[in-house]
Parts: structure tokens; sequence; C-alpha cells
């Protein structure tokens, strides 16, 4: 008699986590920045973070509806996208530039490619990016009409990285607390280093990311700092490395939208070789190229180098590979 044997896949352990789930904690990661910005430059802020994120669920929306896709807006990614893109904005900005923003976001970006899961770069980076390119002069415009809560001087002026770029280091130059505070101009998200930290920190609490990117990011950037001060005759100064750490975007792309799951290495090995990666290109940008940041070009770049480093960091299978006797 003949014995019949069950055969099915493998196991697999299962978890509440969901993709929704995961997208709301990014949302609530994100909050304490978004409350900064909005307090921090006022209302025209809260504007352009709500057209943002309106316009990225509606283009989902109308996606989904005219390709005859279910619809997916109810997973909460293109909440996270508008809102990310939202925060990478200049607090002035006019408010139909976040809509054009979110159209190529959502639909060139993400759903054209597949949607979820399918994207081969972070969506809100790549809007960004399009309207740095398109639109240059409004997408480094920083000033403020008014003087919001008393912390934003109401001029027209740079950010404290660009004036970094463009004077050079001046003892004092670039105040390395309100760098770390956010009292200072820039994009609506980017400006407290604090807020982001305590984002973070929500974010690594319930596990929906490690450490592994992050850290590889700042440490690789921050090596690179110093020894570009050293071999440049600069000497070590504190306050410069820190106004590099602080200042622009590196805390926001390095915490928010370096460690994106789609556009990331699944390898262990791989995300430190991305993030070491990521540390290298945004210092290059930064202290060579002609823009005082770095950020997302770097993040974009190292998202198209993704399918290589995992390729070359794929583990060995068990029982292949070792040595023979």
């Amino acid at each position: 008699m003949e014995q019949m044997l069950n055969v099915s896949s493998n196991p697999h352990v299962r978890d509440k986590m969901t993709t929704s789930r995961i997208m709301q904690l990014v949302v609530i990661a994100l909050l304490p920045t978004t409350l900064f910005g909005i307090w921090n430059f006022g209302l025209h802020a809260l504007l352009v973070l709500l057209v943002s994120v309106a316009s990225s669920v509606i283009f989902e929306w109308l996606y989904d509806h005219f390709m005859h896709k279910p619809n997916t807006i109810t997973d909460f990614s293109a909440v996270v996208t508008g809102l990310l893109l939202g925060l990478n904005m200049p607090p002035q900005i006019p408010l139909w530039m976040p809509v054009l923003g979110s159209a190529f976001a959502i639909i060139v970006v993400k759903q054209l490619f597949g949607g979820l899961g399918q994207n081969f770069m972070n969506p809100a980076l790549a809007g960004r990016c399009f309207l740095m390119i398109s639109f240059a002069g409004k997408m480094t415009n920083f000033s403020v009409g008014e003087k919001y809560s008393g912390v934003v001087d109401a001029v027209t002026g740079a950010t404290p990285l660009a004036a970094l770029k463009a004077q050079g280091f001046v003892e004092n130059s670039v105040p390395v607390k309100n760098l770390f505070l956010g009292n200072i101009q820039g994009t609506i998200g980017e400006t407290s280093a604090l807020a982001i930290l305590i984002g973070a920190v929500i974010l690594l609490a319930f596990k929906v990311i490690d450490l592994k990117v992050p850290l590889t990011y700042i440490g690789s950037f921050t090596v690179f700092v110093i020894l570009y001060m050293l071999f440049s005759g600069m000497g070590f100064d504190g306050n410069y490395l820190l106004s590099h750490l602080f200042g622009g975007g590196l805390m926001l792309g390095a915490w928010f939208m370096a460690t994106d799951y789609v556009t990331t290495p699944i390898t262990p090995k791989g995300q430190l070789v991305y993030g070491c990666i990521l540390g290298i290109v945004t210092a290059v940008f930064r202290l060579f190229g002609g823009s005082a940041e770095g950020v997302s070009y770097a993040i974009i770049f190292c998202n198209l180098l993704v399918p290589i480093i995992e390729r070359l960091t794929k583990p060995v299978a068990f029982g292949k590979g070792g040595k023979k006797a």
C-alpha cells in the first residue's frame, strides 16, 4: 500500500503588521516634524501640506478608477507620499506646485510602474526633484512673508547650508543650536533635527525601521566630512560638522526616505552597503557639487543601484558554497 504525502509550501511567519498599519505609523512619526513646520512657518505651510496630501490621494484614486484597478488609497501610501513631498517644499511655494509634484510622484513614478512595491525610486523625492529641475527659482526661494511665532525672519535669504556653501565657514555664522531646534529657513519639514529624531524614535519603537540604513548613512557621511576637513587644511571643526549633520535634509532623508521598503535593499549586507554609498554620494554632492544640498539626488541615485547591490550581497543558499571535504 502506497503512502500518500501532503506536499505544501514552506510555513511562513504571519505578522499583524499590515501595509496600511505601517503607513499609518509613518504618518504618526512625521507628526512632530509636521506640527513644528506649521508652527514655524504658519498658515501657508499648512495649506501646502494639505494640498500635497489631498492631491496625492486624489491622483491615486483617479488612476485606479480610470485604469479599472482596485482602489488602493486605503493603504495610506499616497498619504505618506503627499506628506513627505509637502515637507520637502519651501513654506511659501505656490499651491499649484504641490499638485503638479503629486501628479508626477503618484502617476508617473508610482502607478505607471505597477503601484506600491513596483516603483524603482522614492515617489516623493522624485516629485521634489522634478519640481527642482522645472522650477528651480521657486523651489529655492525660502522667503517668509510674516514673522510666524517670532522665530523666522521676514526676509528672503539662503538656508544655512547655502550660506555655508557660498561664504565658507565663519565662526558663529551658522547657529548650530538653531539648526537642531529648527529656528532657521528651509523646507517645511527639514529645519528641526529634534522633531525628526523624535519621529525616528517612534519608527524604531514600533519596529517599522531598523538602524542599519540610517546609521550607516549618517556615519559614512560624517566620516567623509571629517576627512574633507582634515585633508583640505581646515582642521577638525565640530561646528562645521554639526552644521552639515543638522542642516538641510540629511536627517529627514536618512530616517524617513532612505528607509523606504520598496527602494531599499532587502539583504542585510546590502542595506549596509546602501547606507555607506548614500553617505559618500551625499557628501560628494554637498562638498563638491554646485548645490548646497544633495540628499534628494543621492537617494534617487542610490535607488537605481539597489538591484545591483542586492545581486552582489545575496546570501548563499543553505548547504551551498561550503568548502568541500
